[in-house]
């Protein structure tokens, strides 16, 4: 059995302050719907009146997060897995470690997908992030993913040419078609076998990702975050953006929806961010495991023995 436990009057307050005026319909993308990221907005309307009512909103959001983790433990039935995707500085790095702070490290994995290794690129392209899966029980988090296959992979198509597939493997016409495919039949194998999966796309502003890089250059703390491949890659602006519409359009479906999440605002993105997560586990059929009669004897006996 479990060892978590609820956390009764806590759980209940927590559940009040989150409710707040928008609904995640807004920013999830409808199975079969074609996306135009200059119709989704980078910016909205403040769910916050301060920075304090922001504090205290995000702060009820983990107490709650944290208690549905717990269940999601108990239970044991579900995995929930994560998936953050956005261009450079758009804050995923500060979303995953704002929104689950909360969390349980013995019930949380977060992977960051880097290069693929010599040996994950001898392998399929959904080989890597496989084995990263979380187990039943647990909350995995992708920071981000096998999408990276078709998105980078799709602005540089040069890089097939280092995964070692055979040339007619190779055709530029339909693989991504192919990929998407592949990714769509990969996530609703993992729902029927119980694992949920949220998957955010930080639709930040070209301005706004500008003005993110001027601060990591002139604030010396901030430097380490800055690369020159970052201001490479914003060249392809426009690609991306064609890419990621692409992908969304394609792979959004009502087993793994996404959500474009507007993040010019970085607080704003982290309390929608966890209010979908709050809102998916909620939805979840899940209870505390009820111990049975002979347990309960053995409680009962342990009980009067630790009260002698």
């Amino acid at each position: 059995m479990r060892a978590f436990a609820p956390a009764g009057g806590a759980f209940a307050a927590a559940k009040r302050v989150i409710k707040m005026k928008f609904h995640i319909k807004e920013f999830r993308v409808r199975e079969g719907k074609k996306v135009t990221l200059k119709k989704w907005p980078s910016k909205v309307h403040p769910l916050y009146k301060s920075k304090e009512h922001y504090e205290e909103l995000l702060a009820n959001h983990i107490q709650r997060l944290s208690e549905l983790q717990r269940l999601l433990y108990a239970h044991g039935r579900y995995a929930v897995l994560l998936i953050f995707q956005a261009m450079d500085a758009a804050g995923k790095d500060g979303a995953i470690a704002h929104v689950m702070s909360g969390v349980n490290p013995q019930g949380c994995e977060v992977f960051s997908f880097k290069h693929p290794s010599a040996e994950e690129l001898s392998h399929d392209f959904l080989w890597r992030t496989t084995c990263r899966l979380p187990e039943r029980g647990r909350l995995g988090i992708f920071n981000r993913s096998y999408y990276e296959e078709v998105l980078v992979v799709r602005v540089h198509p040069e890089i097939l040419r280092s995964q070692g597939l055979p040339d007619e493997c190779i055709n530029l016409k339909t693989i991504w078609q192919e990929r998407y495919g592949s990714i769509v039949n990969m996530e609703q194998h993992l729902h029927r076998n119980g694992t949920r999966i949220i998957k955010f796309f930080l639709h930040l502003s070209k301005e706004e990702q500008r003005k993110r890089f001027l601060e990591r250059i002139d604030e010396r703390e901030k430097n380490w975050k800055f690369s020159l491949d970052d201001m490479a890659e914003r060249k392809f602006w426009k690609q991306y953006m064609d890419a990621y519409e692409d992908c969304l359009s394609a792979t959004s479906t009502p087993d793994a929806p996404w959500y474009v999440v507007p993040a010019d605002d970085k607080e704003n993105a982290r309390l929608i961010i966890s209010h979908v997560i709050i809102d998916t586990l909620s939805n979840l059929k899940m209870s505390y495991p009820e111990p049975n009669a002979a347990f309960r004897r053995e409680l009962g006996s342990m009980r009067r023995l630790l009260a002698k």
